[in-house]
């Protein structure tokens, strides 16, 4: 069994000769549009602005947890500030961005509600940019540096394949349209010398759940060409099968099964131009492993997958599942998904519920990543979400599964979790 431990720390702060700036509470009450209470967050954001006691209030911003429509938070008034000043509210619920909207927070010795404070950012009138050109010598380093820069070589065109000459400039490709360029610059017609590509190809053999060698039309050349599935599964070399000229034998406990279908990628002579590496690699599970446990109040991490450094690529697509296991009917419980930063999932569940499962996805695109996800459990409904994910994708990045307990208590909660990307 799991214990839970509490540490308490406590941290002394000098006295100042500024006491803290007066604070007015916003508390509310929030209910969806079909009457039921809202859950989530609010992300509270500001800008640094000076409160009417002078205090200096930094760029920060802070995270209002909503827990059964039940908000409250205390902020600095801002409608006395210098400069005026708001705050951008950000409301995040089912592991989604719901909406968002502007606070002009009055100095109150009472509680206010969000409608008291709820209205539209100031206007702040912008001086008009400076209408006297600047010259490219004005600027240090900026002729160099466009010395630097390819220019125009005496072969330019548009609407063809471009090369560097000789001497840095660039010049277009000749050739007949449907020709292919080499990277030396010439161009041919396309496929002479190259390797052939066989996909799809159905393996010869009896599938019937005892015989484990099959065979292939010819030998992959590279070897490490071939791309074998099964049932849509990518197999692994070494793991289901072996690979011997154009005979493939599955291992034990891999042996194909009566009405499987088995087909295979690969291609023939492409050694000396391509190397060993697929031009067509098939799904890859990056981790998969039993997750730890936890019965404490405070969010625990019960499994993260580490996604290496330049792993990601525009256009890539990962699929992310999990399982997690409610011993005990005493407390509820939270879990989120986190990918790196951003909260890809955020549900709060009963104490009844004693399986929770879930899966998302992330399209990988060129300034970020689109996500989307699922989750339900025993007695918790199904919801999806989608949404936008800013964080770099250069990596090192984390994909973390987090629980916390929602009243102390000893029962554990567990889980396991797959990240494939695809």
């Amino acid at each position: 069994m799991t214990t839970a431990r509490t540490a308490a720390v406590v941290f002394w702060v000098a006295a100042t000769a500024l006491a803290q700036p007066p604070l007015t509470t916003i508390q509310d009450v929030l209910y969806k549009a079909d009457g039921t209470r809202f859950n989530g967050i609010a992300i509270i954001t500001w800008t640094r602005f000076e409160a009417a006691d002078t205090s200096n209030i930094a760029t920060q911003s802070v995270t209002a947890k909503i827990v059964d429509g039940n908000l409250r938070v205390l902020l600095v008034a801002t409608t006395d500030a210098n400069p005026p000043s708001f705050y951008s509210v950000t409301y995040n619920g089912d592991g989604k961005v719901q909406f968002q909207e502007t606070w002009n927070v009055p100095p109150s010795a009472t509680p206010l509600r969000v409608r008291d404070v709820r209205g539209a950012a100031p206007v702040n009138p912008l001086e008009p940019p400076s209408q006297t050109p600047i010259l490219e010598s004005d600027v240090v380093g900026l002729v160099n540096d466009l010395a630097l820069r390819p220019l125009k070589g005496p072969g330019f065109g548009v609407g063809r394949a471009a090369l560097i000459n000789d001497t840095g400039g660039i010049e277009s490709v000749s050739g007949n349209p449907g020709d292919c360029v080499k990277v030396d610059g010439t161009s041919g017609p396309c496929g002479a010398g190259g390797p052939a590509f066989i996909d799809g190809e159905a393996l010869g053999g009896i599938v019937d759940g005892g015989n484990s060698v099959f065979t292939i039309a010819n030998a992959p050349d590279p070897p490490a060409s071939l791309a074998l599935y099964r049932n849509g599964i990518l197999q692994k070399a070494g793991f289901d099968y072996t690979l011997s000229g154009a005979t493939v034998t599955y291992l034990t406990g891999a042996i194909p099964q009566p009405a499987d279908t088995l087909l295979a990628w690969y291609r023939l002579g492409g050694a000396s131009l391509l190397g060993s590496q697929s031009l067509y690699p098939g799904a890859q599970v990056i981790c998969s492993a039993i997750g730890s446990a936890t019965s404490a109040a405070a969010f625990a991490s019960l499994g993260t997958c580490r996604l290496p450094q330049g792993l990601l690529q525009s256009g890539d697509r990962l699929e992310i599942r999990f399982d997690l296991a409610h011993q005990g009917t005493a407390a509820g419980f939270e879990f989120q998904v986190l990918w790196a930063a951003t909260v890809v999932v955020d549900r709060s569940a009963a104490a009844g519920d004693a399986m929770i499962a879930g899966r998302g996805e992330a399209g990988i695109y060129g300034s970020g990543t689109q996500l989307r996800a699922e989750s339900w459990g025993t007695l918790l409904g199904f919801a999806a979400g989608v949404g936008d994910a800013g964080d770099s994708i250069a990596g090192p990045l984390i994909v973390d599964f987090r629980v916390r307990m929602l009243a102390t208590t000893a029962e554990a909660q567990s889980t396991r979790r797959t990240t494939k990307k695809n």
